[in-house]
């Protein structure tokens, strides 16, 4: 358990301007603690690699401290649960990105690092397609002890967190302002509801209004903190998008339902699979089993059709076996194991996706 005094600088820590997560850990790392960063002699401070004298002068020029006990007396009133980046129970999966914010806010019941974290993001302007679909990924994952993460915005992210709701499933949202405020305040209600089933997280400390730049930033935390993210619907561009960038980035699985060309709102979608940005899917079943969470019978069933109904040639049930016995695999591992020439095996894989036995997904992985 830390004293109150580190806490205390622990949030002052994060308030310190000109100061991103990558510094803040560096500071924190090489200080011990948090409390020991406003100790030790700035002269110090200024040769950590990357830190410098410019960053610290302005760093320090500004008085934190009243921001911090203000900000500590906000969260013990309502009960907001301070989460820094070395305690067990932030985020295990965002705590691995490099950029993962140094502390987090928390409201809610649901663990972080419990079970599988699934976003689900699109557009603010959903149409009748993409609710429904939203609707059915949910509502399939429902026995797969998986916890939605969205935003909490109009569109796709509140019909995803609605529908977790509904099958009571734990539902997350991360929020681009303060835990003073709920925006968008249409969405309240759903909001009070997701703290007794799920939760709230941002890393904005209470008096943040939710600004247009709050929102991309945001979206990093979105994706860091999830094993998977699907994009139903976006347009050409747009937050949905940016945080299948940032996903990728994190080495994330992203996956992304197609729909017609003619759809403005299935643009990004459609482009990202072309792409081989994201994986298609059509249903929650494409997401399981592309992610190796289905059971057993349906692992066997699927090889049994795959036997069934496909011719393979030799080289083909080797690299087959090696995906059915590994999950999702990469090429280099195939490489390596089917003792395969590369070009052989550039060959057998295009013929496996032509037969639609195997599917190419991001980082050139390959799944069944």
């Amino acid at each position: 358990m830390i004293s109150e005094q580190e806490l205390l600088h622990r949030i002052a820590l994060s308030l310190l301007p000109n100061v991103g997560p990558v510094i803040a850990r560096a500071l924190y790392q090489h200080c011990g603690s948090a409390e020991a960063v406003f100790r030790e002699k700035k002269s110090l401070l200024t040769k950590i690699p990357g830190v410098g004298t410019k960053r610290i002068k302005k760093a320090f020029s500004t008085p934190v401290m009243d921001q911090a006990e203000k900000e500590l007396h906000f969260t013990q009133k309502h009960k907001v649960l301070p989460l820094f980046f070395t305690d067990a129970n932030y985020p295990k999966r965002l705590v691995q990105c490099p950029d993962a914010p140094v502390l987090l806010y928390y409201r809610g019941q649901a663990d972080l690092n419990e079970g599988r974290f699934v976003a689900v993001v699109g557009t603010r302007s959903a149409t009748p397609y993409g609710e429904e679909m939203t609707k059915l990924l949910v509502e399939g994952l429902k026995e797969e002890n998986v916890t939605i993460v969205s935003g909490l915005a109009y569109g796709i992210d509140i019909t995803a967190h609605e529908a977790a709701l509904k099958h009571a499933l734990p539902t997350i949202g991360v929020t681009a302002h303060g835990m003073d405020r709920i925006y968008p305040h249409l969405h309240r209600n759903t909001a009070g509801r997701m703290m007794k089933h799920g939760g709230l997280l941002t890393e904005y400390p209470s008096g943040t209004n939710p600004d247009r730049e709050n929102f991309p930033t945001r979206n990093r935390i979105v994706a860091g903190m999830c094993d998977a993210i699907v994009v139903v619907e976006a347009s050409g561009k747009g937050g949905a998008l940016i945080t299948a960038d940032l996903a990728q980035g994190y080495n994330r699985d992203v996956f992304a339902f197609p729909g017609r060309t003619t759809d403005v709102f299935s643009r990004g979608c459609n482009d990202y699979i072309r792409e081989n940005k994201a994986a298609l899917i059509t249903s929650a079943d494409d997401l399981l089993w592309m992610m190796g969470w289905t059971d057993d019978k349906v692992k066997a069933k699927a090889a049994l059709q795959t036997s069934l109904f496909v011719d393979l040639n030799p080289d083909e049930e080797v690299v087959v076996k090696i995906i059915r016995e590994n999950g999702e695999t990469g090429i280099d591992m195939i490489s390596a194991t089917s003792g395969l020439s590369f070009s052989k095996l550039a060959s057998t894989l295009l013929q496996l996706e032509f037969k639609g036995v195997l599917r190419l997904l991001p980082g050139k992985r390959y799944s069944l």
